[in-house]
């Protein structure tokens, strides 16, 4: 078993379904571009291993994961929990890339909303450099501290309150109790399980939209033959 689970995660099988389950759903509509969200979470790593790093908490992964406006993940990052998020949020954003019958993968969205935590000069820049809208408060900053010159950060407040979407999209995740405790010394395992999770969260909302969708050509098919189906 865990021979094969090594040989599909090198081999990116995970991977491949996650990505076809997300092209599926980009097919159906089911894809919201409009809107995307990035935040990252602390898993326990109770037994240490690669990339878990040492923080107040105690020994973890860090997930960072990017989704849509309806909570179904784009694209992930999992990493060592003692390094900031800001410094993985470029990384996290370079692994979105939903497959299109025809040219390029579907790699960004219109808007990205984060946290005060992601409130950095060069992460701003490299939003711009991508063609992506952001809604990211500015930090708290001193009684004292004096604004910078330039043009004055504003975020949404009306985006900034859907920011629950992704936490939505942890807490499915964490129905997963693999998932929530990291036993796996090896990263590559893990990650696989991860990659798991997200395929199965993308398929599930991806039944209902097939199975309508087959049951609208059904009706169709049935008021073209005048109510007469085939035997």
């Amino acid at each position: 078993m865990w021979r094969r689970l090594k040989c599909w995660g090198e081999a990116g099988v995970w991977e491949c379904i996650w990505r076809a389950a997300l092209a599926a759903l980009d097919r159906h509509g089911k894809l919201d571009w409009s809107i995307a969200f990035l935040d990252g979470s602390f898993v326990p790593a109770k037994k240490g291993g690669e990339k878990v790093g040492l923080t107040r908490k105690g020994k973890g992964t860090k997930w960072m994961v990017v989704v849509d406006g309806n909570g179904l993940p784009l694209g992930f990052h999992l990493d060592s929990a003692n390094k900031a998020e800001v410094k993985l949020a470029e990384r996290t954003l370079d692994t979105v890339g939903v497959p299109r019958p025809r040219g390029r993968p579907k790699c960004r969205p219109d808007k990205l909303v984060a946290d005060r935590a992601y409130d950095s000069g060069g992460f701003r820049a490299a939003l711009r450099r991508r063609g992506i809208r952001m809604c990211i408060p500015p930090k708290r900053r001193p009684k004292n501290w004096r604004a910078k010159r330039g043009r004055p950060v504003v975020a949404r407040k009306a985006d900034y309150r859907l920011r629950f979407t992704v936490e939505r999209s942890f807490a499915w995740l964490g129905n997963f109790r693999r998932l929530l405790i990291r036993w796996e010394h090896h990263h590559y395992i893990y990650q696989g399980f991860f990659t798991l999770g997200l395929a199965l969260v993308c398929l599930k909302r991806l039944i209902p939209a097939a199975s309508s969708r087959q049951q609208q050509t059904l009706v169709t098919n049935r008021r073209s033959t005048g109510g007469v189906g085939w035997l």
